[in-house]
């Protein structure tokens, strides 16, 4: 999810920085960049993805027996 999310204000950084435009308050195409590149920093380290547990005992562990 969160590489979803870095992927579309890698495409709001790139258009701002396309047309050198910047939001009000400061936000300028790199900020953008530099905020996607945390995103994707957070979903390789696993942040906000789903915990698979192997061998959990789900209804295929038990079919197996």
């Amino acid at each position: 999810m969160l590489a979803i999310v870095a992927a579309v204000i890698f495409g709001l950084g790139f258009l701002l920085d396309l047309v050198g435009a910047s939001i009000p308050g400061g936000f300028s195409g790199m900020t953008f960049v530099l905020l996607g590149l945390t995103l994707l920093a957070l979903h390789q380290a696993g942040v906000g993805t789903a915990g698979v547990r192997s061998g959990s005992g789900g209804w295929r562990s038990r079919a197996r027996r």
